[in-house]
């Protein structure tokens, strides 16, 4: 049984595919803070088969795991979870091209009126909101980001960083 509500089924992969989508999930600790911080990255992988797309895209995943002191002298560390999913993208990849899709069956009008969303509430337009979570900056980072640009030192951005040691 593939899941409740899921049908399982697979999926066309046309003979000249080159060119995946991987949805990679990441988590993310730091020593001391109970909340973790999971992120599904979404990654183009070139590949000749699904096969190759697959270990392209764990290769991915492992790749990013690390481990870094954050601002507050805290280890931070970032572990690769496995995949959400990987789809094909059947277009050439080009102005337009369509990615991936999802399909509901059976989505009321109300349900359809919130799943689409307006252009103040699209993620591209949405305000800069300080970050509540846990600190995971890299500090050697925000160390850079000071040198580079001293006029920042003793701002408070948007990420949550207030001071670097």
């Amino acid at each position: 049984m593939a899941g409740v509500g899921r049908q399982a089924s697979m999926g066309y992969v046309p003979e000249d595919a080159k060119w995946y989508l991987a949805e990679i999930v990441e988590q993310i600790t730091v020593a001391g803070d109970p909340r973790n911080v999971v992120h599904t990255n979404l990654v183009l992988i070139r590949a000749n088969s699904p096969d190759e797309a697959y270990d392209k895209s764990l290769s991915f995943g492992k790749r990013g795991e690390t481990s870094y002191e954050n601002p507050a002298g805290k280890r931070v560390d970032i572990v690769f979870r496995g995949l959400h999913d990987l789809n094909v993208i059947h277009d050439e990849l080009e102005d337009g091209a369509e990615l991936c899709f999802n399909r509901q069956i059976g989505m009321s009008e109300d349900d359809l009126l919130r799943w689409t969303k307006p252009k103040e509430s699209l993620g591209v337009f949405a305000p800069i909101a300080r970050w509540s979570g846990p600190d995971y900056a890299a500090a050697y980072v925000i160390r850079e980001l000071y040198e580079r640009f001293p006029h920042l030192r003793g701002t408070r951005p948007a990420w949550g960083v207030d001071k670097v040691e």
